[in-house]
């Protein structure tokens, strides 16, 4: 099962394509080809196979980043850095970038 955690746009590179998201406070470069003229720094965007792939309501991300973090609350450390670092890397899947 894939888990899209919106994750908040920090900074962008468009000379790359990429840009730095903050995804429940851990930090990664995701691609951005797909959405690169609407995105800007600020905004909240679903990744999939690190590249993020729509801009998503503010308000929706918000709450969805809240019920992650009480799920996140019952688990085990180790068990959350796994679920936040696959979050956009689907297991099975080829060609994942992180």
């Amino acid at each position: 099962m894939c888990l899209s955690i919106p994750s908040q746009v920090v900074s962008i590179d468009r000379e790359k394509s990429t840009a730095i998201v903050d995804t429940l406070g851990v930090k990664r470069e995701v691609g951005i080809d797909f959405i690169a003229d609407e995105v800007k720094e600020g905004d909240y965007v679903l990744i999939h196979i690190g590249y993020a792939m729509n801009i998503i309501d503010e308000e929706y991300a918000k709450e969805s980043i809240k019920l992650y973090q009480e799920i996140i609350e019952k688990m085990e450390d180790e068990e959350k850095q796994s679920m936040i670092e696959e979050s956009d890397n689907c297991p099975g899947e080829s060609g994942a970038v992180t």
